[in-house]
């Protein structure tokens, strides 16, 4: 529908075309599924910066 094409029109290419991909009938599995990837994406960035920091952290104590 126009609605959720609107809604995902603004999406990350990644997050877009996985909800496209879906093909969610109603608005409501279409929010679902934007806020269960965005979550992953979320942790994903997350985890990362932590890691991160951790090695920067460890490489700068052992100099």
């Amino acid at each position: 529908s126009d609605k959720i094409e609107k809604y995902i029109g603004g999406l990350p290419d990644m997050i877009h075309g996985s909800v496209v991909a879906s093909k969610p009938k109603m608005m409501q599995e279409a929010i679902e599924n934007v806020t269960e990837l965005m979550d992953k994406k979320i942790r994903t960035f997350a985890e990362r910066e932590t890691a991160s920091k951790r090695k920067f952290g460890n490489t700068s104590r052992n100099t």
